[in-house]
């Protein structure tokens, strides 16, 4: 069964910097793209960032260019996502996902600060 674990949520002032981490069990790790979604109070769920596992290209959503990276460790089965100079609008539920099978991670509170 496959299955996302994320971890890395909390409480951090805007300007600060949090990393999320998202282990996946039960695939083979490095043949499948990850993804990163979040879900702000109100708001529909929306892309943040992915990761491709065919040549490791990075792709972001225009609101977090340049403060957001996607970095994986296949030895870890793990991918991460840090966030830098957050702002009050990146406050939400973050989850990580396999897109395309309808694989999801049970969701990690971020909450930015003003």
């Amino acid at each position: 069964q496959v299955q996302l674990v994320e971890s890395g949520g909390g409480l951090v002032q805007a300007g600060g910097s949090l990393r999320l981490s998202c282990r996946a069990s039960g695939l083979t790790f490095n043949q499948y793209t990850m993804a990163w979604f979040r879900q702000a109070p109100g708001k529909e769920r929306e892309f943040v960032a992915s990761h491709v596992h065919k040549d490791g290209s990075t792709y972001y959503a225009d609101s977090v260019k340049g403060r957001f990276t996607i970095p994986r460790d296949i030895a870890k089965n793990t991918v991460y996502l840090q966030m830098t100079n957050l702002q009050p609008d990146d406050t939400a539920v973050y989850y990580c996902a396999i897109p395309g099978q309808n694989v999801w991670g049970q969701g990690t509170q971020v909450t930015v600060s003003s």
